[in-house]
């Protein structure tokens, strides 16, 4: 008698964990490093588009309410909030966008958001040199920020300053043109950042040849 209760106790157990872990569990919500972005910086804005593929590891859906991109190691004053939601990565005539709106992911499922992030001048240049991003979400059932994702974002490809061009997110050394070109832009948005705010940036090194 007893080993038919504890039987029939732990059949219930199983098949109430599994219909927890099937339909009512919630999972961490992941995000894929980026290997290839897109950037504009001028003198007065900054724009990075970053197509982020996010996966919902539980079974019930995710409410993302808002997302920014944070420079937790260089001490930037201002992150960057979600700007636009694009159609694609290349920055081209066609691409559409769409002003920041609250999505879902679906449980056990995958998204594939072209997120463009930025910020009006000053607060951060991140041109020159590689340095080290954070994704940060809003979620539904969060009350405060959540860290998704940190990743190295190689802005010393960024060689040109006012265009907006896609660019591989990848370890591969600059040429010596684009490594020279990304440093003459970011010396020379460092150097209006400083006119228009002493002492701003002294100790950041802008070096992309390293």
């Amino acid at each position: 008698m007893w080993a038919s209760l504890v039987v029939a106790g732990l059949a219930l157990f199983f098949t109430i964990g599994s219909f927890w872990w099937l339909y009512a569990r919630r999972g961490p919500l992941q995000i894929s490093e980026p290997h290839t972005f897109a950037a504009y910086v001028s003198d007065n804005d900054v724009r990075i588009r970053l197509p982020l593929v996010m996966y919902n590891t539980g079974a019930v859906p995710i409410v993302v309410q808002n997302l920014r991109m944070v420079f937790p190691e260089d001490n930037a004053p201002l992150d960057y909030p979600w700007r636009n939601t694009r159609t694609q990565l290349t920055p081209a005539s066609g691409d559409n966008d769409d002003l920041p709106a609250v999505f879902a992911v679906p449980g056990r499922q995958v998204v594939q958001k072209f997120i463009e992030f930025g910020g009006p001048f000053p607060g951060f240049v991140p041109v020159g040199r590689d340095v080290t991003a954070g994704i940060e979400a809003k979620l539904g059932h969060r009350d405060t920020w959540q860290h998704l994702l940190t990743f190295t974002l190689h802005m010393q490809h960024v060689a040109q300053k006012g265009i907006y061009l896609a660019h591989s997110n990848s370890r591969t050394p600059c040429t010596p043109d684009e490594a020279e070109r990304a440093n003459e832009v970011a010396k020379e948005l460092l150097e209006k950042m400083r006119a228009r705010h002493p002492g701003f940036g002294q100790a950041d090194s802008v070096d992309a040849s390293d």
